[in-house]
């Protein structure tokens, strides 16, 4: 072996034995010795240039450049090879929205249950428990949010933050909202490819001022679609609230909707279910109920075998569709129905708390062909 002192000669002639993985030609030839070499002693220390910082063979070639120093120059040779790249590492995608704290999506599996009317009430009952919201209004071909807020006639205004045009949210009842409703005439039909419908989503997630948000709430469309698709591959939500009436015709499709969400691909916690409509009490008869779409056991028979809570029954009063007309969403009186939208909002509340605390963040699904 060679004694004291080291020559970068011998450094370099050692490294000329390196041979980079299917290419025929050492290292020191492919210019991948970079011009940093340090001696001190027997410590030497000096960079290997790769092109990608990906490159699959970047630990082998460092530890044959390892093997061929204490080979060829010492046997007691400390070597500190660092790996650099000629292409930097991409960078590390950015959140897509930085300042919301928890996404909850409110789904349903057919329609006609009231998601809606669910959402609207639940975004201003969390806004009155003094959070932060935001509410999207993502059933594209079926947007009610603006007339359930009465904001169908606002106009939307852009603004520039970090270099950046984003949509300005229309903020009322101390909910930030958007909708496609906003961005076509009220009384035309939205008639889209799914491709058109997923990407005007993705604007109104992206390119929106969201700001700083406690809970940002989806409204999806009834079912499952691309849509849906679209927004757990935008979006790692943070868990889902499927709404249901007692009728098993819409119990069956909420099954599936709960399996949308609990698909290995997809793997969204389910918060609970809300059985909307779940008895009629007349007016005049407060504490009278009937049943008229079926027995409420049978909600709770599904949230069981499911192992999700039922976070609220909510009934079905007249009065909750006369105040979405009017653009005053019912919850945000003091009467019965307005106390049990009180309850789902607490009940949400504690769910997302459970979930933040027992599970870790959901990531945005990355689907493979």
């Amino acid at each position: 072996m060679i004694e004291n002192p080291l020559y970068p000669a011998q450094i370099t002639d050692a490294l000329r034995t390196v041979r980079y993985p299917g290419s025929g030609k050492d290292i020191v030839s492919l210019d991948m010795v970079e011009d940093d070499l340090r001696i001190d002693g027997h410590n030497v220390s000096f960079s290997l240039i790769f092109d990608k910082a990906t490159d699959p063979f970047a630990r082998s070639v460092v530890k044959a450049a390892e093997a061929a120093l204490r080979t060829f120059v010492a046997d007691d040779i400390v070597a500190d090879i660092k790996i650099k790249s000629r292409t930097p590492a991409p960078a590390a995608k950015a959140p897509v929205l930085p300042g919301v704290r928890n996404i909850v999506a409110v789904s349903s599996g057919k329609g006609g249950v009231g998601k809606s009317t669910v959402a609207a009430n639940l975004a201003v009952s969390l806004a009155a428990e003094g959070y932060k919201v935001g509410l999207l209004d993502a059933d594209i071909f079926g947007p009610s949010v603006p007339k359930m807020f009465g904001i169908e006639d606002e106009q939307l205004y852009m603004h520039e933050v970090e270099g950046r045009n984003l949509i300005i949210p229309v903020e009322k009842y101390g909910v930030k909202l958007l909708s496609i409703g906003l961005l076509v005439a009220k009384d035309s039909a939205v008639v889209w490819r799914g491709t058109m419908a997923s990407n005007t989503l993705k604007q109104l997630i992206e390119q929106a001022d969201w700001g700083e948000l406690d809970y940002f709430l989806i409204d999806l469309p009834p079912g499952t679609s691309d849509i849906h698709l679209t927004l757990v591959q935008t979006l790692g939500l943070t868990g889902a609230v499927v709404v249901t009436t007692p009728q098993e015709v819409a119990l069956a499709d909420a099954r599936k909707g709960i399996a949308m969400f609990r698909d290995p691909k997809i793997n969204v916690p389910v918060l609970g279910i809300v059985d909307n409509m779940a008895w009629f009490t007349p007016e005049l008869h407060p504490d009278e109920r009937y049943y008229i779409f079926g027995p409420d056991a049978a909600v709770r028979r599904m949230a069981d075998e499911f192992g999700v809570p039922v976070l609220a029954e909510i009934p079905l009063v007249a009065a909750v569709g006369e105040h979405n007309d009017s653009g005053s969403p019912i919850a945000l009186g003091d009467t019965l129905s307005a106390q049990s939208f009180v309850h789902l909002a607490r009940m949400v509340i504690d769910a997302v708390d459970r979930r933040n605390r027992d599970l870790p963040p959901t990531e945005a699904v990355a689907m493979k062909k």
